[in-house]
């Protein structure tokens, strides 16, 4: 019997103990492993609240506000907290539609159940203020602030660029980024983006069991305050950009200027284009899709991701390379006879008889340049036209033509400019020719530049062999310095003394040569018109210029498409800008209102 009662003792203590385990193993898989009633039962005391920092503004060169932030506000939902709700009366408040309320409420809780997700973003002031009131009644809902861009004047959207939400990607590759949070897209914006963003913040607060804060978690001990973005002075001149879209309004190119003893942009300017603040709120997906959708593509920056052919403006580098390579001087004449013939192959030429090395670039002769280019190309010094000619590409190399400048600003391109190796490839072995090159000689054939380059070689016969690189952004915060690479300067593979007889050239142009509709009486400007042939349809119009002839202040290019020659529009446009911004004045008011009305192939 002493057994038996021994027994089941033994079989009820066990019980207990049994039964004691299963729920200490239970507490700890409820506590430890399993964190979602923790995170629930944290999340209805405490709410963390991200504390976006205000964007960094932007000025120009003279402090002239460009961008700055307006304030809006966000809706942001931990799913796991929703209790029922007025579904009417919070659609009233925010002004949206109930089906679109529950899809996104389906996606966030989708995202995570525990987490805030935003679900509407941008609300104005007033349907915040309105909402606010009211939040106490919606559990599981509350508000954050956050600012978008801004504009002072509809000016400089594809240099400014733009800033939108992030996608997955970028989400996935960077943690400072999450869903629903902004980032630079294009321009600057995107090229500064680390300096403009800021730092964001975190507050913790305690909130009641309706939704309603209490106030900080232990007075903000642990709370970390947003640090707002730098402001960027960059180097553009707000009137000069505004002019230089002003004239080339109604046209389609670009033009870049640039101040040659510092490389600074001082405009850039790729037309059509279209007003930043399009970009910005709740229409912003809208006219982004109208914009991209545009045939004549505002979106897309001539300035720096168009390549065209240069035409007579590459004139000046082969005549600066034929100098330094020693194949002519400043006293050879050359033939010319109204064109530049070999056997069956004519090149025409609007010239006749002898022509000189300063007329040559006066009266932009095609056959003199022809016969520079057979020269370089036939050079003794190489024992091959293989290697003459990378010769005379490290030459364009060396002027920034081929490659990238390596600027601040996203989306520059390289150009065209093939390899040796290229040609060896395409030719299989056949024996190069010299002939095959000569359409270069004149800046047509396998040659593709952006305003933004042919601007830079103007800086650089401007400063008589050398450039910085060209940069949109002068100072970071009023004070701290820009990456060093801006304060470098770059020589280019030309002796100091060659430069002075293209310059002599460039002068003439314009007192008495192909660009006498770029001068005007008190400012020496030195130029060269280019007339780009395009197989599409009328010429491109192109001039490069800067001015005063010693010590310059602005070196530019302009280009507009199917213009004709490039006396009739790019030659006028770049003299008014060259007078805008020296004398601050216009003296031939006629040249302005005829180059700003005319339309050209804008649809």
């Amino acid at each position: 019997m002493e057994n038996i009662n021994s027994n089941r003792r033994f079989i009820i203590t066990g019980l207990f103990i049994l039964v004691l385990l299963i729920y200490m193993i239970r507490l700890f898989l409820l506590q430890v492993v399993d964190t979602s009633y923790k995170l629930s039962a944290e999340n209805n005391v405490f709410r963390h609240i991200i504390q976006y920092p205000t964007r960094g503004l932007i000025f120009d060169r003279n402090g002239k506000l460009l961008v700055f932030n307006q304030s809006v506000f966000d809706v942001v939902i931990v799913p796991n907290e929703i209790k029922a709700f007025d579904t009417l009366l919070f659609c009233q408040l925010v002004d949206i539609k109930k089906e679109e309320l529950i899809q996104k409420m389906r996606e966030a809780k989708r995202y995570s159940s525990y987490k805030p997700s935003i679900i509407i973003q941008l609300l104005d002031f007033k349907k915040f203020s309105l909402l606010q009131e009211n939040l106490y009644k919606f559990q599981g809902f509350y508000t954050q602030a956050r600012t978008i861009r801004s504009y002072s004047s509809p000016i400089a959207a594809n240099l400014l660029g733009y800033v939108g939400e992030v996608d997955t990607s970028i989400v996935n590759n960077n943690p400072y980024y999450a869903s629903g949070d902004y980032i630079g897209i294009s321009g600057i914006e995107k090229s500064y983006e680390e300096f403009l963003r800021g730092k964001k913040g975190l507050k913790i607060q305690m909130v009641d069991v309706h939704n309603r804060l209490k106030g900080s978690y232990k007075d903000g001990k642990f709370d970390t305050i947003a640090i707002v973005g730098s402001n960027l002075i960059t180097s553009i001149d707000a009137d000069l950009q505004s002019y230089g879209e002003k004239l080339l309004a109604n046209k389609k190119g670009g033009l870049v200027a640039i101040e040659p003893n510092s490389g600074e942009i001082l405009a850039l300017v790729a037309s059509p284009s279209y007003d930043p603040g399009l970009l910005v709120g709740k229409q912003r997906t809208k006219n982004y899709r109208k914009l991209s959708l545009d045939a004549d593509k505002p979106l897309f920056n001539r300035a720096i991701g168009a390549m065209y052919p240069p035409g007579s403006t590459f004139k000046t580098i082969n005549a600066l390379i034929g100098l330094q390579e020693g194949v002519i001087t400043t006293k050879t004449v050359l033939p010319c006879n109204g064109g530049f013939r070999v056997g069956s192959f004519y090149q025409k030429c609007h010239h006749g008889g002898s022509v000189n090395f300063i007329y040559s670039i006066q009266g932009s002769c095609n056959a003199y340049y022809s016969q520079v280019l057979m020269r370089i190309l036939r050079d003794n010094k190489f024992d091959s036209i293989s290697h003459a000619y990378e010769n005379w590409r490290n030459h364009l190399l060396s002027f920034g033509i081929g490659r990238k400048l390596n600027t601040d600003l996203s989306n520059e391109v390289k150009g065209i400019l093939f390899t040796k190796e290229f040609y060896d490839k395409r030719f299989q072995g056949r024996e190069w020719r010299p002939l095959q090159f000569v359409s270069m000689a004149i800046g047509q054939g396998e040659l593709g530049v952006t305003p933004l380059q042919m601007a830079n070689v103007c800086a650089i016969i401007a400063n008589r062999g050398y450039y910085y690189i060209p940069h949109i952004v002068k100072a970071i915060n009023q004070n701290d310095s820009i990456d060093k690479r801006f304060y470098q300067k770059h020589k280019v593979n030309i002796n100091k003394e060659y430069f002075e007889p293209v310059i002599d050239g460039m002068e003439l142009v314009v007192q008495s040569g192909t660009a006498r509709s770029a001068y005007f009486q008190g400012i020496d400007i030195c130029g060269k018109t280019g007339t780009a042939e395009n197989p599409h349809g009328e010429d491109h119009s192109i001039f490069m210029a800067f001015a005063p002839k010693e010590n310059p202040k602005i070196a530019l290019l302009v280009f507009v498409e199917n213009a004709g020659f490039g006396s009739t529009y790019a030659a006028p446009i770049a003299s008014l800008l060259i007078e805008k911004y020296l004398t601050d004045s216009i003296s031939r008011p006629y040249v302005e209102e005829r180059i700003i009305n005319t339309k050209l192939n804008i649809e």
